[in-house]
């Protein structure tokens, strides 16, 4: 067969006539004569023999996004489900959030694109002037292919990746960036997919991702473009924590923005989860995560339908502890050098002065208080 034919197609028809294209690809790419000259240590027999498992999960597998506003534990929980022996999630693809964008990063030698994938394409001209001339997207409303040509490039990534593990439930890390609802996109493009939204307290948020700035900065090989005053701030903590603790860590004008930005983010998210996607939309707390990680982890796993029996439960959880993921470290053992810095709930209590609580009462109490974090 050949390609499909989409000048006459609908955009949820374009969408699956597309994927089926892509997928009669893999199949091919994944043939054993195609795959013998790349692999010649293994014969024909030995593909077959492991290819029908893989067959299986590319077929019509589970999709999912792990969605939460950036720092709220968007990684351990990735660490987690990807431990499971059938759901795949690798980490960051940085597919949906259109407008997002960072001129700065072209120049950066960060592992970080300036766009992502749905922003790259719908931001290109030259493929907005292919769709417009071309047989193929002539008269059609471009904004449908847009869509369409996500939905099938984030299916072609996916899958690919699937076909490789051998698992049959994939998924997709997905942190809120400053720009388009998130939710809204996945609705549009991959209406049928999971969404687990991870929640953090804000405070503690803010804590985690000042220390993520520090360590990723610019001036250390990172995406974080801190200001004089923070670099500063950074190398006296370094030298004195308690020191900069006590003078304060946060400028007001940053700390209001980042307060009013968490609170509109995941306050939208809780409210457009369930109207939008209904049973496919769960929440989970960071605190409770850590507080009972077996109970959680088993309620994801069975949203995801996957096995959630005991033994495949505790190893999900001992491949992503703490100590593991920090090379040794107990909860509470702070290390600033590193992405698991210390994993643990009310670290802001150690950090926020009387300033910043009031700071972040004003403009997020409401929410604050509607998650249990402030009675």
């Amino acid at each position: 067969m050949g390609l499909p034919d989409l000048t006459r197609s609908t955009s949820s028809k374009f969408i699956r006539d597309v994927k089926a294209y892509l997928k009669r690809g893999l199949a091919r790419e994944r043939a054993p004569e195609a795959r013998s000259a790349r692999l010649p240590r293994e014969t024909a027999l030995e593909w077959e023999e492991r290819e029908p498992r893989r067959e299986t999960a590319a077929n019509s597998p589970q999709v999912f996004f792990i969605v939460g506003y950036g720092k709220s534990g968007t990684t351990w929980l990735k660490t987690l489900l990807n431990a499971h022996p059938e759901v795949l999630c690798k980490g960051e693809g940085r597919f949906f959030n259109r407008e997002w964008h960072r001129e700065d990063l072209r120049a950066m030698d960060a592992n970080v694109p300036p766009r992502t994938l749905y922003g790259t394409l719908a931001s290109s001209q030259d493929l907005r002037l292919w769709m417009q001339r071309s047989i193929w997207g002539r008269g059609e409303d471009p904004e449908m292919l847009l869509s369409g040509m996500t939905r099938a490039a984030v299916d072609y990534f996916l899958q690919r990746e699937l076909a490789k593990s051998g698992k049959r439930i994939v998924g997709d890390k997905t942190p809120f960036l400053v720009g388009s609802n998130v939710l809204e996109e996945i609705k549009d493009i991959y209406p049928e997919a999971k969404v687990i939204h991870i929640v953090r307290d804000g405070r503690d948020v803010e804590v985690s991702w000042m220390h993520h700035r520090w360590r990723r900065s610019a001036d250390q090989g990172g995406a974080q473009v801190l200001s004089p005053a923070e670099v500063e701030r950074r190398n006296a903590y370094y030298n004195n924590p308690q020191q900069v603790t006590e003078m304060g860590w946060f400028d007001e004008d940053e700390l209001r923005r980042r307060a009013r930005l968490w609170n509109s983010q995941v306050a939208g998210a809780m409210k457009d989860g369930p109207e939008l996607l209904g049973d496919n939309y769960i929440e989970v707390k960071y605190e409770d995560l850590l507080q009972d990680t077996v109970a959680q982890t088993r309620r994801l796993v069975n949203f995801l339908g996957a096995s959630s029996d005991k033994e495949t439960v505790r190893r999900c959880i001992k491949k992503a502890s703490f100590k593991k993921l920090s090379k040794g470290r107990k909860r509470g053992e702070e290390d600033p050098s590193s992405f698991f810095r210390k994993g643990v709930a009310g670290d802001w209590k150690n950090v926020f002065t009387e300033r910043d609580r009031r700071i972040f009462q004003e403009e997020a109490g409401n929410l604050l208080s509607k998650l249990g974090y402030e009675r």
